[in-house]
């Protein structure tokens, strides 16, 4: 039984009223396009019917949990585009899901409205805890919050072969992964996060799929554009011929679900440079528009990464822009990783990890703005001067920085624990939204790489393509060819990255440094403002600088000092903004130094006639206060 009545315009298999599905797919070069139910007596083919602009389509008598594949001409048959649900994976049926018989709890919750007081926090579902699941990932969201962690960022779900990926080989966008759980387990975290306050957003990627079961050019090749460059496989269509249309809806109605089927408060879009659109309208710009429509009343948060840290996708639409709300900038993580390792090599080569890279990042957002840059041989990046910080985000780790390493090691285990503490002081204090690494909180020593589970004959092309891609660091290269290490790519790779959340009662000092600095950031009526006109900073060496905090009435100033070199005896002392306000003296807040935190004990620190003290591969953070007299 059939009828292409009430098919509506989503796409994928959608249960409507009487155990019916209205099913939808796109094949413009198909003749015909059967479902093939795979039921306990064998298989079953139910025709669909051709309607306009190469669509496929009908409402068939087909329950909710029922396994089916497309049959495209009566021969070969592969799962749906659109599939909500891949029990068996990208090459096995597709399950019919209902998301609307899901019972959400979180109806008082309104989403996210700014970006303005925001901390994220960045993690991979299967190796966030040692079972690797939603579930498991629910019941350490109270940790999170408790450490003053506002928005919950989780990388792609979308469904890859295997029994592990870091989540960039994604073939199958519409169905998150079973390989942490039932959709509806998703759900319920989700549902989880809003009770406890926090935001959720998910981490797409629309610029390429993964290399194996990826069956999208069976349906049709113009999902592909390979007129355009990528590096990670075929670019897909957003602006070729009458195909960039129904190829643009395909990946704008993938954004809409993940916020409408499964709450989520916004997305983080891989990669937008490779994202091609020669068209009047971005394809960014739409699937801004659009996903918010899809939101209703909540408010969503839309961030982009973007290589060249172009400013225009955080523009609003009406002012020509793209309307994301924030923007991933690489250049403070760059700098930090210089500063902290003093390695300034392959695309770190237009680094020095200088007191005033790091200053310039914290007042102007940026580094290269305009401006030639060496490694790509042309000029990076756009003026960010007056771009509202909390538009920002900036980052000591994430998790490309940590897989794009040899051994994929964290800051402190690199740089040294008294370096990565006073990093992390001045990290989380500036104005621009900060984002932490999963584990980063209590300094984890589990390293995060890159790891895939492909068929064997693939895993041999991934894992030496990925020795390649380290090879663009001559210290990488020499230990890969010379020292013949082995990057492992596999389990072992994937099992080394699961976090070891014992150390998280063992590192205390760390998770204090972190709670008690976003606690500053949160609660100190200077230091929340947040409000880079009232910021000033200057250099004082190469490797130390000062931030001022500038405060209005009785809360006084705040000063940040930051010092990754030797001690230095500031006499004379002739930056004006070391001088407390009149009448006031400074009178120490908090040093990364602190015994407490993991330090060797702080040295006194208010001025002496005149002098500053400043200890090494430090962060002291100091208020103006009365000074008493005798």
């Amino acid at each position: 039984m059939k009828s292409t009545k009430h098919v509506s315009s989503g796409l994928g298999a959608q249960p409507v009223d009487g155990g019916r599905t209205a099913f939808r797919v796109w094949a413009p070069q198909r003749r015909t396009v059967d479902v093939c139910l795979m039921e306990p007596g064998g298989l079953r083919y139910l025709p669909l019917e051709r309607t306009a602009g190469g669509y496929f389509e009908a409402v068939l008598q087909v329950p909710v949990g029922a396994l089916y594949k497309y049959r495209l001409d009566g021969g070969d048959a592969f799962p749906d585009p659109c599939s909500r649900f891949q029990p068996e994976g990208p090459h096995g049926p597709s399950r019919v899901v209902a998301p609307q018989k899901y019972t959400w709890k979180d109806t008082a919750w309104r989403g996210l409205a700014s970006m303005k007081g925001q901390v994220f926090y960045e993690l991979h579902v299967g190796t966030f805890t040692p079972e690797g699941t939603y579930a498991a990932a629910a019941a350490k969201l109270p940790l999170l919050k408790e450490l003053g962690i506002t928005v919950v960022e989780l990388m792609p779900l979308h469904t890859f072969p295997g029994r592990f990926n870091w989540g960039y080989d994604g073939v199958t966008l519409f169905a998150p992964c079973a390989v942490y759980g039932e959709p509806d387990e998703l759900r319920r975290l989700v549902d989880e996060a809003h009770r406890l306050g926090l935001g959720i957003i998910l981490d797409v990627v629309y610029n390429h799929l993964g290399p194996d079961g990826n069956f999208l050019s069976q349906f049709s090749k113009g999902y592909f554009n390979p007129k355009y460059p990528n590096e990670w496989g075929d670019p897909t269509n957003f602006d070729d011929g009458e195909a960039a249309g129904p190829s643009r809806e395909f990946f704008i109605q993938n954004a809409c679900m993940w916020v409408s089927e499964y709450h989520f408060d916004g997305l983080r879009l891989d990669a937008t440079q490779s994202l091609y659109d020669a068209s009047p309208r971005h394809i960014v710009t739409e699937l801004v528009e659009r996903t918010r429509a899809a939101a209703g009343s909540r408010g969503l948060l839309l961030i982009a990464e973007n290589e060249p840290q172009d400013g225009k996708l955080v523009t609003p639409a009406a002012q020509g822009g793209n309307g994301a709300d924030g923007l991933w900038v690489d250049d403070f993580h760059h700098t930090a990783r210089v500063a902290a390792q003093g390695r300034s090599e392959a695309y770190l080569m237009d680094y020095q990890g200088t007191a005033q890279e790091l200053l310039s990042c914290a007042l102007r957002n940026s580094l290269y703005q305009g401006q030639y840059y060496r490694w790509q041989k042309k000029c990076r990046g756009s003026p960010l001067l007056h771009t509202a910080p909390e538009h920002i985000v900036f980052y000591l780790q994430n998790h490309d920085q940590l897989a794009n390493t040899l051994r994929g090691q964290r800051l402190q285990l690199c740089a040294g624990a008294a370096r990565a503490r006073a990093l992390t002081t001045l990290f989380l204090l500036l104005p621009q939204t900060p984002m932490v690494f999963m584990g980063q909180e209590f300094f984890a020593s589990t390293p995060f790489l890159y790891f895939v589970d492909h068929k064997p004959e693939l895993q041999k092309l991934v894992h030496k393509g990925r020795n390649e891609f380290l090879s663009q660091f001559p210290s990488a290269k020499q230990a890969l060819v010379e020292e013949g290490h082995q990057v492992p790519v596999g389990e072992e790779s994937f099992q080394a990255s699961k976090l070891d959340w014992s150390e998280r009662e063992r590192n205390r000092e760390a998770l204090d440094l972190h709670r008690d600095l976003l606690r500053l950031r949160r609660e100190d009526p200077v230091l929340s403002a947040q409000d880079p006109h009232r910021l000033a900073g200057a250099v004082l060496s190469k490797t130390a600088l000062v931030l001022r905090y500038f405060g209005t009435g009785q809360e006084g100033d705040r000063l940040l000092l930051l010092n990754l070199g030797t001690g230095m005896d500031l006499e004379p002392c002739p930056e004006p903004l070391l001088a407390p306000p009149v009448g006031k003296i400074w009178r120490p807040l908090l040093s990364s130094e602190h015994v407490r935190y993991g330090g060797m004990g702080a040295a006194p620190t208010p001025p002496e006639a005149g002098r500053m003290l400043m200890p090494g591969q430090t962060a002291l953070v100091l208020t103006s206060d009365e000074e008493k007299t005798p």
